[in-house]
This record gives structure tokens, sequence and C-alpha cells, in this order.
């Protein structure tokens, strides 16, 4: 069984005021062990904890810090007429930071969270399920994963943290659980035990505007942002203008500054003592200390880019404050804040929010339209194409059945005209037999003639074949025609039978032109031959001028033979022209389609094009993300070195501490030897009041220790150090307070 020994005390005015103060202090901090406490059961084991806490806090009291502690233990005890009466005071006190071991209850008393009757629903909140879990399970790794408490899994830490974060996203359904927020909780159950954590953060989202920074909509970080931008376009004008030429927005770098109030940007000293402000005077300390970051910085920062200033605020500012604090709070509050233009700030961008929410719901409104338009523009071109579908098929029957009709028509015409010519050439054989038998009398004269005659004739016939073969041909091309419709030719086929259309035309008209021209010769030798037998008549016996006369006309018949070769020369030379033509427009129509499809080509080619730069520039974006995330990973690591090293000093000089107490204690057992040859009585006397001062102090000690214990966060070999040293020290007194061996082992 150990004891605690409690130091030689001279009690005055200040012992006095001490002790009243850790009779305040006691139940405030004991309250989150009393459950351990009532399982003691009247057992009086003492672990020797409350030595070495109450070594550890006695030691690190220097003369300015007892005065710090008397001021604010005074401050505490008349919480009520100092902040109505001395609240300038107060202020100043809080911005040059509140002690350590006070933070839990002046937080609480300055948000009002002391008694609570939420407080009381918390237990039956960790009982029930919240449908945040899995996010807030996902987070609780990346808050702090660097601190003592937090870093380990399923460690102390982070199970607090999961219920304080569960809890709240119970009471506020609407907020539920936003990630920026567990950072604020964490710094809360750094200072004081979950429960009063609860009661505070829960105060704090209520009463200091961030629930609605944490809202979903985040309409209260918009108006932050706008107000903050309005402070630098005032006060910092080049460096805003800077900052509007390099597209750098504040919300890339000003945003976690009010979700979590600098504890994710700066060190975790200098955001608690930002956060000592926030607690007395709200979000204005945090527009006051970003404006005062930025004119602390702006010779720097206009002289680099986006991604320069980017690297500047992750890199660079969060290391110009581990001397401390003071120097940029100085500067803070030089910054001007005028209230009343903060509130015209809020109803400018109430008004702007307004006109955007309008614009919004009118855009809306007119997607929905648009999207309603599109699906029935859908639906009716799909309802149009299966009826295409089917009309096509109509239109291109149709289109056959006309053009066979045509071709059919055009194949009687030309029958009709060939049983014309036919009846023509029986004509012109009677009239030929006619004049056979009217030249009988004078065919030695007119054997020439007739010869030429009958030359026209062969020719006429020739041509009457060639007609024959060509309706032979056109039969020939219905037919295929006919057999082409039966398998729903295609476009392709009828164009070329356009074509062949077009060129039967073409041969129809130059047969008809052919058979004018026969018939119009027909005539002209009739008229010829009738003014010849007109000239002739009487005119038999004259055998000199018949001579000359049959000269004559050989050579008006060779004149004439000439000018049909010349007239069919020429036809064919029309033909030829016609066909060249038409093979020229095909080609045409060939090059018109090349030319469509090497635009489409280009077209997709430009689009190939767009869409590489569009990947090429999310390349480049992504790979700034992770050089963005590997500079802060290396942030990170440095900060936990710092923090380390920190740790290992105040190991370091704990233990001088304890070795400078236990010298003392040693020199106090010899004192008591050798105060033991005094009378009796006064050895009673004393011993009485040593059990006195034992119990007061003992409670002092024991709230102390578990505040080191569970807010300063040492590392696990320090306190299995500091609980072997307890168990190798036993003292003789049973009185006086003591802790159960289920602390040591809560504690180990």
């Amino acid at each position: 069984i150990s004891e605690v020994v409690v130091l030689p005390v001279k009690c005055g005015p200040t012992c006095s005021l001490q002790k009243s103060l850790l009779r305040r202090l006691a139940p405030e901090l004991l309250e989150t062990d009393s459950k351990s406490l009532r399982s003691m059961n009247g057992s009086r084991r003492n672990s020797g904890s409350s030595l070495v806490s109450s070594s550890s806090a006695s030691s690190n009291l220097s003369h300015l810090e007892e005065d710090s502690w008397i001021m604010w233990g005074r401050i505490v005890n008349e919480w009520e007429d100092v902040r109505k009466k001395k609240e300038k005071h107060l202020k100043d006190l809080v911005r040059r930071g509140i002690p350590h071991h006070f933070r839990a209850i002046v937080w609480q008393l300055l948000c009002s969270a002391q008694n609570m009757p939420i407080k009381d629903q918390y237990s039956d909140l960790l009982k029930m399920t919240s449908p945040c879990e899995k996010l807030i399970r996902r987070d609780i790794a990346r808050t702090y994963p660097e601190h003592e408490f937090f870093k380990e899994k399923d460690s102390l830490g982070q199970e607090v943290l999961f219920n304080v974060m569960k809890a709240y996203s119970l009471v506020d359904r609407e907020v539920g659980y936003c990630q920026g927020s567990a950072f604020i909780v964490g710094l809360l159950l750094m200072q004081m035990p979950e429960e009063e954590a609860f009661c505070v953060f829960f105060k704090l989202m209520q009463e200091y505007r961030l629930r609605e920074l944490f809202k979903p909509s985040m309409a209260e970080l918009g108006l932050c942002m706008y107000q903050f931008e309005s402070m630098i376009q005032e006060q910092l004008p080049e460096l805003y203008v800077h900052f509007q030429a390099q597209s750098f927005h504040t919300s890339m770098y000003a945003s976690s500054w009010f979700l979590t109030i600098f504890l994710t940007s700066f060190p975790l000293p200098f955001a608690t003592r930002i956060f000592d402000i926030f607690m007395c005077e709200g979000l204005e300390i945090v527009f006051r200390v970003g404006l005062a970051i930025l004119q602390m910085n702006q010779a720097e920062l206009i002289q680099l880019d986006m991604e320069g200033m980017l690297q500047h605020f992750q890199r660079v500012i969060p290391h110009q404050f581990d001397s401390g604090p003071d120097k940029v709070i100085q500067a803070a509050y030089q910054v001007k804040y005028n209230a009343k233009k903060m509130k015209k700030l809020e109803k400018e961008y109430t008004t702007i929010k307004t006109k955007e929410l309008e614009e919004q719901v009118e855009i809306k409104r007119l997607r929905t339209e648009n999207r309603l338009l599109k699906q029935r523009i859908d639906t009716l071109e799909k309802v149009s194409a299966s009826q295409a579908v089917c009309q096509q098929g109509q239109v291109t029957r149709a289109q056959e059945a006309e053009e066979n009709y045509l071709v059919k028509r055009e194949v009687a015409t030309l029958k009709q005209q060939c049983e014309e010519a036919s009846a023509q050439l029986e004509q012109a054989k009677k009239t030929i037999r006619q004049l056979q038998q009217q030249s009988q009398a004078v065919r030695r004269f007119s054997e020439e003639s007739v010869l030429q005659l009958e030359r026209e004739l062969v020719q006429a016939r020739l041509k009457d074949a060639e007609s024959q073969c060509a309706l032979k041909e056109m039969q020939d091309k219905i037919l295929e025609m006919e057999k082409r419709n039966s398998s729903l030719p295609d476009d392709t086929n009828v164009a070329r039978l356009q074509e062949e259309l077009i060129g039967v035309k073409l041969r129809e008209a130059e047969a008809v032109t052919g058979l004018k021209e026969l018939k119009q010769q027909v005539r002209n030798l009739e008229e010829h031959w009738q003014r010849h037998l007109a000239r002739t008549a009487g005119r038999w016996k004259d055998g000199h001028k018949r001579n000359t006369l049959s000269e004559l006309q050989d050579e008006l018949m060779s004149v004439r033979l000439r000018e049909a070769e010349a007239q069919a020369e020429l036809r064919e030379t029309r033909q030829r022209m016609l066909e060249l033509e038409t093979q020229n427009q095909i080609h045409s129509n060939q090059l018109r389609r090349a030319e469509q499809e090497s635009r489409c080509l280009q077209e997709r080619v430009q689009a190939l094009t767009s869409q590489n730069k569009d990947m090429h520039v999310q390349l480049q974006e992504i790979k700034r993300k992770q050089a963005e995330i590997e500079c802060k990973s290396k942030e990170e690591v440095m900060a936990v070195r710092l923090r380390e090293a920190d740790n290992i000093a105040a190991m370091a000089e704990l233990q001088q501490h304890i070795s400078e107490l236990e010298i003392q204690k040693e020199e106090g057992k010899v004192q008591g030897q050798l105060n033991h040859t005094d009378s009796s009585q006064y050895i009673r006397d004393l011993k009485d009041q040593i059990e006195e001062l034992k119990h007061e102090v003992g409670l002092v000690l024991l709230s102390l220790f578990w505040t080191v214990i569970k807010y300063c966060c040492f590392p696990l070999s320090q306190l299995n150090l500091w609980i072997l040293i307890i168990k190798q020290r036993s003292f003789q007194d049973n009185e006086g307070c003591h802790l159960s061996r289920g602390h040591c082992l809560e504690v180990h």
C-alpha cells in the first residue's frame, strides 16, 4: 500500500486561494472518473500516480504561471461578475492565452455549456444507430493522424471521437456529419471528456455559425468567402488584383481556415490559441488572422503564379509561426473590421444568391422542359423512323412502278413509231413500185436513179433493222428491270436505271430524228423525180441531152449520198457527245460524294484532336494534384517529427523534476526523524494537520494526474515508466485519498 507524500506548505493568503481554486476545479475534472471512484467500495489503496502528476505539474509552475493560475482561478470562481463587469479585461486575458489546465472549464464557461440537458441524452444517443457511421469511421483515421491520442487504430481517442460525431449526427440530422467538424471535436477531446466535448460542440454549432458552415449547401461558407474577399479588395488592393489576374480564388486557400478554425493549416499550439479567441469572440478572429497572414506575406505572394502561391500557403506560411502566435495575433487586431459593413456585405450576398437561385430555378425549369421535349422528339423520331422504313419501301416501289410505266409508255411510243416507219416504208415501196411501173418506158435513162433509190431503200431497211434491234434491247432491259423490282433495288440501282433511261431517250430521239430525215429525203427524191419526169417528158429522142442530164443526175445523187454520210457522221458525233456528258455527270456525282466523305473524316479528326487536348489537360491536373499531396505528406511528417522532439524535451524535464522531488522527500523524512524526539502531543498535532492536508491535496493531485494523463498525451513508454516507479514506492500511512488498482490498469 502506497501513500501520497505531501510536501511542507507554508499557508498564507495565496495558499488559501489555491486551495479554493483546486476545490473548484476538482469536481469538474473528476466527473468522468466518478464510476471508477464509486467502484473502490471504501478501498484506500493508492497507486502513487498522484505523486507523479503533482510533481510534474508543480515543477512546471513558475512565478508568472502561479500568478496566471491565481488570476484565472479568481475569474472562474467569479465568472458571472467578470463576464458582466470586466468583459474587456476578460477578452484581453483570452487573447494572451488561456492556461492549458484551465481551457476545459473556461471553454465551457465561454459558450455556456455547463449543465446542459442534452448531456443526459448522450449515453442514449450512443446506443442508437446513425446513417453517417460509415462516413465517420472512414474519416476517423484522417483526423490528427500523427497525434498520439488519435493515431492508433481503434484507440481510445478514435473511439471517443467516433462517439461524439455519431451523437451529434443523430441530434442534428439536417447537418449530419461533415469532415471538417471532426478536427474541432478532436481538439475539444484533447482538453475535456467526451460528454463535455459533445455539449461544447453542440453549443458551437448552434451559436457560433458553425452549423450554417457545415450544412450540405455550405451557404455560410460562401458568405464568409464573399466577406473575406471584399476585405482583401478594400485593404490589400494590389494583392486582390494579383489574385484575380492569376484566377486564384479565395476558397482555394481560405475555406479550411473557416471550416476548421486553422486546425488543419497551422501547428496545433498556434491553432489552439486562435481557438481560445474564437470561443470568446466568434468568427471575427478568423477574418482578422486571415487578413493579417496575407498582409505579412503580400510581397512574396505578388511575385508568384497560381501554383507557386498554393505551394507557399501549404509549405511556407504554416512554419512562419512555429515560434508562437503572438505576432500574428497582434497584427490581427491592427486589421480594420467593421461589423456594420459585414452586415451590409451579408445583405448584398443574400441578394446575389437570391437572384442566382431564381436563375437556377428558371434554368432548372427550362432544362426540365428541354429534357421532356428531347424525350418527345426521341419518341417521335423512333416512330417516324419506323414509319420511314415502311414508307421508304412503298416509295421505292412506287418510284419503280412509275419508272416501269414510263419505260413501257416510251416503248409503246417507239413501237408506234416503228409501225409508222414500217407503214411509211410500205408506202415508199408502193411509191417505188409505181415509179418502176412508170419508168418502165424510160428504164434505160433511169436505171441509175433506180439504183440510187434502191440504195436508199437498203439504208432505210438497215435503219429499220437497227430500230428493231434497239426495240429488242429495250424489251430485254424492261425484263431485267422487272426482275430487279422484285428484289427492291436500292438507290444506286435506281440511279443506274435512270441513267440508262436517259440514254434510251437520247437514242430514241436520235432514231426519231433519223426517221424524219429519211422521210424528208424520200419526199425530196419523189419531188425531184417528178420534176425530172416533167422535164424529160418531151425530150426522149435527143440523145446528147439525155447523156448530159444523166450525168447531172449522177452528180446530184453522189452529192446527196455524201450529204447523207455527213449527216450520219454528225449523228454519231452527237451521240458520242451525249455519252461523254453522261459520263461527266456520273464522275461529278462521284466527286461530290468523295468530298462529303472527306469533310466527315476531317470533322472526325478535329473531334479526336480536341479530345486528345482535353485528356492532356486532365493528365496535367492529376499530376499537379499528386505533387500537392506529396508536399502535404512531407509537411505532415515534418510536423510529427517536431512534435516528437517537443515530447522528448518535456519528458527529460519531467524526469529532472521527479528526481528533485525525490530528494525533497528524503529531506522531509530526515526532518521527521529529528522531530520524533519531541513531545508526543506535538507529534500528534502535526500528524492531524498532515492528514487534513493529505486529504485536501490528494483530491487535487488525483485530478491533476488524470488531467496530465488524458490531455497532455504522453507517450506510452513514459507512462509505463511512471507506473513502475509508482509500484516500487510504498508508504506506511493507510489514511488519505487513494486510487484503486483499476485506475492503474486503465492508465496502463
